[in-house]
């Protein structure tokens, strides 16, 4: 049984031979344990930095040759992720680099004003100043038509499926989410929704329509399905109230949902933070899978199970904060645990919250790899 084969299985909850098993990502620090070298692949900053500085070509070759060189190494994945940040889209060949000036160790600035600073923890960086950011209904056409991107921009997406779609799940980009808009960033876009809700209702409504426009661009042939990644809650709750989702968003995601199945593929939902005044939105909207499943924002894998388990298919299991600070033993007790309860009933992808994250210990990384393949032939046999 393939790869491919085995998540479409999953998705009909049909019997599989072993349970599968897929990561949202695995960032560079992690690859490069696997490699054996240094790599641009999920390496957020410093791919950042590449293209500002022109180095285009020498991040997508690096992202094409180790995507395959990681995936065809890991053989045993059988679902890959080709939408994440800095591993997917692309600036085109012929693209002129914007004017970013480094101001010191962390520091960026572009001409317009924008500042972005480095984060140590997360090796990304992070808009903290936009003076750009400047909202108004006439800057949400809904007559708009979109230009069709450069097919360059598509590069390592292509390259990555005619490599390994032939056996892999292909997860691919589309047009874009839009749920959630967040004009201006969090905090500013979190007010917008209850200062300003006719602004931001023309906003989803634009975006809803430009993804739509967008995906007979970016879903790639070869692609099997769509993994949207932006959160809606964080460890205590959503970040708006469920009658606001409801009001704002779910109409977008219901809509989003329906035009990209219409091409053929699923949609599964990464979504870290307590989701739970949610879930009953998300079946509604028509996601096929929910990834990340939170233990440590309260949700729990055998709850999540025992509610939505014939709703939604579930990806998930090991805690990301036992990969970054725990031990081989705290991650075994994680894989035994997700084991026990995911695959019983059928509609369950082993992984990770959120993803292999940057810090991630390579001895808790390889432990998750072997308690896995010691519980996945027969957890398989509880379906």
């Amino acid at each position: 049984m393939t790869g491919k084969e085995r998540i479409r299985r999953t998705l009909a909850r049909q019997p599989v031979d072993r349970i599968p098993i897929g990561f949202f990502a695995i960032d560079y620090d992690t690859v490069e344990r696997i490699l054996g070298h240094e790599t641009y692949l999920r390496a957020k900053a410093k791919s950042q930095i590449a293209f500002w500085e022109g180095r285009r070509d020498e991040v997508v070759q690096s992202w094409i040759e180790d995507t395959i060189a990681l995936y065809r190494k890991l053989d045993f994945i059988d679902i890959i992720n080709v939408s994440a940040m800095a591993s997917s889209l692309v600036p085109p060949r012929d693209y002129t680099p914007p004017k970013v000036r480094r101001v010191d160790d962390t520091t960026w600035e572009a001409e317009d004003g924008r500042v972005w600073k480095y984060s140590e923890i997360t090796a990304d960086l992070t808009l903290v100043e936009d003076p750009t950011a400047h909202f108004t209904p006439e800057m949400f056409d809904l007559d708009e038509e979109p230009s069709p991107p450069d097919p360059s921009v598509f590069e390592v997406v292509d390259a990555v499926i005619e490599a390994l779609g032939d056996t892999r799940y292909i997860l691919g980009p589309t047009g874009g989410e839009a749920g959630l808009i967040l004009l201006g960033g969090m905090e500013r876009g979190l007010l917008a929704y209850a200062l300003q809700p006719d602004l931001v209702k023309r906003a989803i409504a634009y975006h809803t329509r430009m993804a739509n426009l967008r995906d007979q661009w970016f879903i790639r042939p070869g692609t099997d399905g769509v993994l949207w990644g932006q959160d809606f809650a964080s460890k205590h709750g959503p970040f708006l109230s469920p009658q606001m989702f409801r009001e704002f968003c779910l109409p977008s995601i219901k809509e989003r949902v329906a035009r990209v199945k219409a091409h053929g593929l699923a949609v599964f939902k990464h979504a870290c933070g307590n989701n739970w005044p949610l879930l009953d939105m998300f079946v509604e909207a028509g996601y096929d899978a929910y990834q990340s499943i939170q233990a440590s924002a309260g949700m729990d894998l055998a709850e999540v199970k025992a509610r939505y388990g014939d709703k939604l298919v579930l990806w998930g299991g090991v805690r990301v904060e036992n990969l970054v600070s725990g031990t081989p033993e705290d991650v075994w007790r994680d894989v035994e645990y997700a084991m026990r309860v995911g695959p019983p009933g059928g509609g369950y992808i082993f992984g990770t919250t959120h993803s292999v994250a940057v810090g991630t210990k390579y001895d808790n990384f390889m432990a998750m790899l072997d308690a896995y393949h010691q519980w996945a032939y027969k957890a398989a046999a509880s379906f």
